[in-house]
C-alpha cells in the first residue's frame, strides 16, 4: 500500500535520510524504531506531508504523493503532545478536522458518536474539557480524532511516551486492538524495543538515517541481521572468536576463549575473526563448556541475573529462572558455561554482518 522509493531528506548539508527503500501493506501495523536522531520521525513526517523530500517519492495505492499537499493525503496524525485544544470539549476536540471540512451538524454528530464509541469514550467524557482528563484519556482523544477524518493511513509518533511506565503497557494492548478493529494501516514511531514487539506485525531498526533490518518481532529479535540490531534488541553478549575451519553441511569450526571450540551452522563460506552473540537465556550452566567466575549476582524475582567473567576476560550476562532451581549461585563461585550453537549468533567481526542466518 505504502512504497518509499530511494528517499533522501536533507536539513541543509545534512543528510537526515539516505536512499530509503521500503513498502508497507495495507492494515499493517508497522512500527520504526530506533535511537533518537536515526531518522525515524522524520520518515513518518514526509509520509504525512511535513516534509518533502530532497530526492525519491513516496507511493500510496499506485499514486505518487510526493508533492500532494497534507490535507489531501488522507492520513491522520497523533502527535507525542497530543496537541489538543485544552479549553475545548472532548467532543469540539473529535469534531474539529469535520468542521473544517464543513460537515453539517448533523454529520459531524454521528461520526463523532460512532468513533468515540469505537475508541470506548463514553457520553459524560465528551463533555468534559480535554485539560480534566488524564494522560490515558487524552491519548483516546487524539487517536479519535486522527481516525474520525476516516484517513487510509494513521501515523503515529511517540504517543505513548508521556505515560507512566504501567499505563503504558496496558495502552499499548488497548491501540493494538483498536488498530485490529478498524483495519487501518498503521505506522508507529517509538525508541522502545518492548512496546515495538508488543505491537508491531514488522519493524524497520534505523541508525543514522538507514534502515538495518525489517522483519516481524520475533525475526528481529531471533535473527538479528548484524551487530547493531543484536546489541539494540533486547540484551546480548558479544565474545570474541575466530571461525578456522568450513565444514561439510554448511557448519565452521569456531574457537573461542582459551582454547574453546564448537561447531555451529553458518551459511556463507568464511573463515577468520568473528564476533560470538548470545542472549542471557540463551546460556546455560553445565558441567563442561566456557569456565568463569560470577562477579555479581542479581535476583529479580523470575530469573536471577548472573554476571561472569569467562577465561579470556570477558564479562558475560546469564539469567537463570527461579523455575528452574531452588537456589542462587554466590559471588566468586567458579562456573561452566554452555549453549545451543545451532540458537546463537555469528557475525563477521570486520562488516558486523550476520554469517548464521
Amino acid at each position: 500500500m505504502i512504497e518509499f522509493k530511494n528517499i533522501e531528506i536533507k536539513y541543509g548539508n545534512f543528510i537526515a535520510i539516505k536512499d530509503l527503500n521500503l513498502q508497507i501493506k495495507e492494515g499493517e501495523f508497522f512500527t520504526f524504531l530506533g535511537p533518537s536522531g536515526c531518522g525515524k520521525t522524520t520518515t513518518l513526517r514526509s509520509l504525512v506531508g511535513f516534509l518533502t523530500p530532497s530526492a525519491g517519492k513516496i507511493i500510496v495505492d499506485d499514486v505518487d504523493i510526493t508533492d500532494k499537499p497534507v490535507e489531501k493525503r488522507e492520513i491522520g496524525m497523533v502527535f507525542q503532545s497530543y496537541a489538543l485544544f485544552p479549553t475545548m470539549t472532548v467532543y469540539d476536540n473529535i469534531a474539529f478536522g469535520l468542521k473544517v471540512k464543513k460537515l453539517s451538524k448533523d454529520e459531524i454528530k454521528k461520526k463523532v458518536y460512532e468513533v468515540a464509541k469505537k475508541i470506548e469514550i463514553n457520553e459524560t467524557q465528551l463533555f468534559r474539557n480535554v485539560s480534566e482528563l488524564s494522560g490515558g484519556q487524552q491519548q483516546r482523544v487524539a487517536l479519535a480524532r486522527a481516525i474520525v477524518l476516516e484517513p487510509k493511513i494513521l501515523c503515529l509518533d511517540e504517543p505513548l511516551s508521556n505515560l507512566d511506565a504501567k499505563l503504558r503497557v496496558g495502552l499499548r494492548g488497548e491501540l493494538k486492538r483498536l488498530q485490529k478493529n478498524l483495519g487501518i494501516t498503521t505506522l508507529y514511531v517509538t525508541h522502545d524495543q518492548e512496546e515495538a514487539l508488543a505491537i508491531s506485525d514488522r519493524i524497520a531498526i534505523m541508525k543514522s538515517g538507514d534502515i538495518m533490518q525489517v522483519g516481524s518481532p520475533e525475526e528481529i529479535y531471533k535473527k538479528p541481521a548484524n551487530i547493531f540490531v543484536a546489541g539494540f534488541i533486547g540484551t546480548s553478549n558479544f565474545i570474541n572468536g575466530e571461525i578456522t575451519k568450513v565444514l561439510p553441511n554448511n557448519t565452521a569450526e569456531v574457537r573461542f576463549g582459551n582454547d574453546s571450540t564448537f561447531i555451529a551452522p553458518i551459511k556463507k563460506d568464511y573463515t577468520g575473526k568473528v564476533i560470538i552473540s548470545a542472549r542471557p537465556e540463551q546460556l546455560i550452566f553445565s558441567d563442561e563448556g566456557i569456565q568463569g567466575k560470577i562477579t555479581i549476582s542479581t535476583f529479580l524475582g523470575d530469573f536471577v541475573n548472573y554476571e561472569i567473567e569467562i577465561d579470556n576476560g570477558q564479562t558475560i550476562e546469564l539469567n537463570e529462572y527461579t523455575k528452574d532451581t531452588d537456589t542462587v549461585k554466590a559471588n566468586g563461585e567458579k562456573v561452566r558455561i554452555s549453549f545451543n550453537p545451532s540458537k546463537i549468533g555469528l557475525y563477521n567481526a570486520d562488516t558486523e554482518e550476520a554469517l548464521s542466518w
